[in-house]
C-alpha cells in the first residue's frame, strides 16, 4: 500500500474525532512518556497516580478509554475498576489494563474475572495504540 492510499484511508481528525483517556499509574516517568506519546496521537489524555484520583475525574468525564496500571498503592486498579464499575458501569468496558505482575496468580484471576484488555509491561506503543483502537470501535458498536 503505498503512503498517498494510506493516507486517504485515515480521515482528518477533527475535535469530535479526538479521544479523552484517563492514565491511571503510579509510576510518574512512566505516565509523563505514555501521556506524550498518546498525546502525539491525537488523544487526549488525563493523568493520575492513583485510583481514588482517578474515581474523581471518573465522576466528572465520561472517558472513551480508561488505560489502568493493576498495582498502584492507595487503590489498585482492580479496586478501581470495581468502584468504576459500580458507579458508571456503562464505562466498564473501557478498560485497557497495564501491569508488570504477569503471572501473579491475585492479577490473573482478575483479568479472567472481567474477562479484561491487558497489557504486560513493557508496554509498546504501537501495541497500546492498538488495543485503545480496540476499545473504542468495540464502544463505538454499542452505541
Amino acid at each position: 500500500m503505498s503512503v498517498s492510499r494510506t493516507a486517504e484511508l485515515l480521515p482528518e481528525t477533527s475535535e469530535l474525532d479526538i479521544k479523552s483517556i484517563l492514565l491511571l499509574d503510579d509510576d510518574a516517568e512512566l505516565a509523563y512518556t505514555l501521556k506524550s506519546l498518546l498525546e502525539s496521537h491525537n488523544f487526549v489524555v488525563t493523568p493520575v497516580s492513583d485510583g481514588a484520583a482517578g474515581l474523581r475525574e471518573v465522576m466528572e468525564i465520561d472517558f472513551d478509554v480508561i488505560i489502568c496500571d493493576l498495582l498502584m498503592p492507595g487503590m489498585p486498579g482492580d479496586m478501581f475498576y470495581l468502584a468504576v464499575n459500580k458507579v458508571k458501569p456503562q464505562l466498564a468496558d473501557r478498560f485497557v489494563f497495564i501491569t508488570g505482575h504477569k503471572g501473579t496468580p491475585k492479577v490473573d484471576e482478575f483479568l479472567q474475572n472481567v474477562d479484561g484488555v491487558v497489557l504486560y509491561k513493557p508496554v509498546l506503543i504501537d501495541e497500546l495504540i492498538r488495543m485503545i483502537g480496540l476499545v473504542i470501535q468495540k464502544n463505538a458498536a454499542k452505541q
